[in-house]
């Protein structure tokens, strides 16, 4: 998941690269909802042995309340810390 800030907008969405995913949200290198909305920070991931099962939960996840994405963030990322910060140093 990528936010703009704590109380922001939060995007959820899969990927079968995520290093070079989160690096073409943060350039503005795709164009589209994280753009609009300055989703750049990644404050969660997971992943999954196959992309069916990735898909699976993307969309089980896109369902839930917002307080549940909250609380899904902070049991691993209490202070909304960029996971990515440090990979294209």
């Amino acid at each position: 998941m990528m936010a703009r800030q704590r109380n922001g907008t939060i995007y959820t969405g899969v990927t079968s690269a995520l290093v070079t995913r989160v690096w073409q949200h943060k350039t503005g290198v795709t164009k589209g909802f994280v753009q609009e909305y300055g989703c750049k920070t990644l404050v969660w991931y997971e992943q999954h042995e196959s992309m069916i099962e990735a898909i699976i939960r993307e969309k089980q996840i896109k369902k839930w309340r917002r307080a549940w994405k909250i609380a899904l963030i902070e049991a691993r990322n209490e202070s909304w810390n960029d996971l990515a910060r440090h990979w294209y140093d």
